[in-house]
């Protein structure tokens, strides 16, 4: 017998989602979840994203649970863009009617701080937790501690880039035009590159100012992206940490605007993430047993 798989469609900046309810009961198989991922999201074959979304019941240490897979079928440990999606669709069906979550990720309990208006989510402040340079817990294959403001040799050049992870792993190179880079031919090579064992998200950067940037993507498990909020998050942390930022700035991404304020715990980086997420369309997936 077929069966029906309900799910929404949600955007947050033109990085879109399939998002699927396993809060009350599994819908895909786990087994079946990556292979289930790479045909949903194929464009023009099926429903198209950039990943999807599983919505599941908490272990006990939050609120809920938040699952994402990238479009290529691996799991990621957080999304940002994703987050936002997620916290609008869990308040907006009551799954969870708080308007501050804590949401279990593969990255840590993550708080979510949502404005809602007229009983639904029209924006939210992500604290996406801070930061890390050790290049062991990016992962990072070097013998250096640190990867900061150093060449990578790629593509028979040397690109300048500082590597980070904000629960998932970051390369942040700054470049004086990022719309003019060949993000095609740069962004598979360093997301592959054999020093990243884990493969890695890619963004080149544009400081227009201390308080402002822009920003292109090229996503781990996903390529081009129009936006990404643990990208932006990792990218601001980065210019902070390089003097290049200043603490509160504005990121331009393809899809739309991003703020991140940074704020120190210790010696770490740490930054809010604040942004809205929009649905799109609801549907129903069928699906042979």
């Amino acid at each position: 017998m077929t069966r029906m798989i309900l799910f929404s469609k949600m955007h947050g900046l033109g990085n879109d989602y399939v998002v699927i309810d396993e809060s009350a009961q599994e819908c895909i198989p786990e087994d079946k979840k990556p292979e289930f991922v790479r045909e949903v999201c194929t464009r023009g074959f099926s429903v198209g994203a950039d990943g999807v979304i599983f919505v599941q019941p908490a272990s006990g240490e939050g609120d809920i649970r938040f699952r994402i897979f990238n479009a290529d079928g691996s799991e990621a440990e957080m999304c940002g863009n994703g987050i936002r999606c997620f916290s609008k669709f869990v308040y907006d069906n009551a799954i969870v009617r708080k308007r501050r979550l804590e949401v279990e990720t593969l990255a840590g309990i993550k708080t979510v701080e949502l404005e809602v208006e007229d009983g639904a989510v029209v924006s939210s402040r992500v604290d996406m937790g801070t930061a890390t340079f050790k290049t062991d817990q990016i992962p990072m294959d070097v013998e250096e501690y640190e990867f900061i403001d150093r060449f990578l040799p790629v593509e028979g050049e040397d690109i300048k880039l500082t590597a980070l992870s904000v629960g998932n792993p970051h390369a942040i190179i700054f470049v004086d035009d990022a719309e003019g880079v060949d993000l095609d031919r740069l962004g598979p090579a360093i997301e592959n590159h054999p020093l990243f064992p884990e493969r890695i998200n890619v963004h080149f950067v544009e400081v227009v100012s201390p308080s402002e940037i822009i920003m292109v993507t090229w996503e781990r498990g996903a390529g081009p992206t129009m936006a990404c909020g643990t990208g932006a998050t990792a990218s601001v942390i980065a210019g902070v940490k390089l003097e290049k930022l200043d603490d509160s700035v504005l990121v331009h991404l393809p899809g739309g605007e991003l703020k991140i304020d940074v704020y120190r715990d210790g010696t770490e980086l740490g930054a809010y993430m604040e942004g809205d997420a929009v649905m799109v369309f609801d549907g129903i997936l069928l699906r042979d047993p």
